[in-house]
């Protein structure tokens, strides 16, 4: 027979064992990267969606700019299953900016104020991993490139690789959102990241197929970048398939060859199948190159098609939750989405080639 002191010392404890046996329960549940299904999966071991050159937006706050790649903003895009996000950093005056090319052509602001955004959004969403690519368009040095990391508070965030060579597994979901190390940053390129260990140089961990396409037929599943590999030796060396899926239109402006985002056949660039270089169709044929899925795919526009749809599958996901629902329409919002950006009218980009364009000449 039980004592009173055990007695009560047991009903002492049950609150505190229900709790764990709650918290056990619902950790289990717990979604990660909008799925529960995810969370026991390495990082290499699934596909994040990217969202090509994230910050730089065809809507009413850029004056739908033509060199604009996305709809919406870069917390509707992380809401909506976007988990890769790309951009281009320049020096612009002494000062690192989301610049589209040129910041005379499409500036988005600070690179700081781009990844405290980010950082706001995280900071909601605990349960989330998510990667950032930045182009390295001015070769700035790991020290100024993570000062704006400390500016924006997002830092702590970041994850820091334990090998300087690609890993044949990486941390599953799960573990990096424990660790609290849920941002993973890759640099285009980065000599030495002594002063910011958890930057790492992209194609030391990733291999990219050709991103410059002009034409549906042109898409391919090949190493492209880094130079040095072929796509046997790059997953050899354990490196992740980067799959680069967008389009560019051509047009000439005084004998010069402008590249845009091209919107004319995204509906189809998007889609799960049907048409040339639909992206079902390309993400299923470099599954079979690579003899798994590719870890990241880039679009144009992501609300299109719309593209999460096919890294679900990818992922086997047919359930996903807690996600953001957007239109898939292959136009800007109604309303601006909620960015700030310089405007740049069609009128003021082609002064702005135009001024280029003498520069060069």
């Amino acid at each position: 027979m039980m004592s009173n002191t055990n007695i009560l010392t047991s009903l002492f404890l049950l609150p505190s064992l229900a709790q764990v046996a709650f918290s056990a329960v619902t950790k289990r549940a717990t979604a990660c990267n909008n799925s529960p299904d995810l969370c026991s999966k390495t990082y290499n071991n699934i596909t994040h969606l990217g969202s090509h050159n994230a910050p730089f937006l065809r809507d009413a706050s850029t004056g739908n700019s033509a060199s604009g790649n996305q709809f919406y903003n870069t917390t509707v895009q992380l809401s909506a299953g976007v988990r890769l996000l790309s951009g281009q950093v320049h020096n612009n005056n002494g000062s690192l900016h989301m610049c589209h090319s040129s910041c005379t052509l499409l500036d988005a602001g600070l690179l700081s104020d781009w990844l405290s955004e980010i950082k706001t959004w995280m900071d909601g969403n605990p349960n989330e991993v998510v990667t950032v690519l930045l182009v390295n368009s001015d070769d700035a040095s790991a020290s100024d490139l993570g000062s704006a990391y400390t500016t924006a508070g997002i830092a702590s965030y970041a994850y820091t690789p334990t090998s300087t060579t690609a890993p044949s597994e990486w941390p599953t979901l799960q573990t990096l959102i424990n660790d609290g190390t849920r941002l993973l940053n890759f640099v285009a390129s980065l000599d030495d990241n002594t002063a910011a260990p958890y930057l790492m140089d992209e194609f030391t961990y990733i291999f990219e197929n050709n991103y410059d396409n002009t034409s549906p037929s042109n898409f391919s599943c090949a190493a492209n970048r880094p130079s040095t590999v072929t796509t046997s030796s790059a997953l050899q060396q354990n490196l992740m398939p980067f799959m680069n899926h967008f389009l560019y239109e051509t047009s000439s402006l005084f004998g010069t060859t402008i590249e845009s985002p091209d919107l004319g056949n995204i509906t189809t660039t998007n889609a799960a199948s049907g048409g040339t270089g639909n992206l079902g169709t390309s993400a299923a044929e470099c599954t079979t190159t690579y003899g798994q899925a590719p870890t990241f795919i880039l679009v144009d526009f992501f609300n299109v098609g719309p593209a999460i749809a096919v890294v679900d599958t990818l992922n086997s996901v047919t359930s996903p939750v807690g996600r953001t629902n957007v239109s898939t329409a292959a136009s800007a919002p109604a309303a601006s989405s909620g960015s700030t950006r310089s405007e740049v009218s069609t009128f003021s980009l082609v002064a702005a080639l135009i001024v280029a364009f003498v520069l060069i000449a």
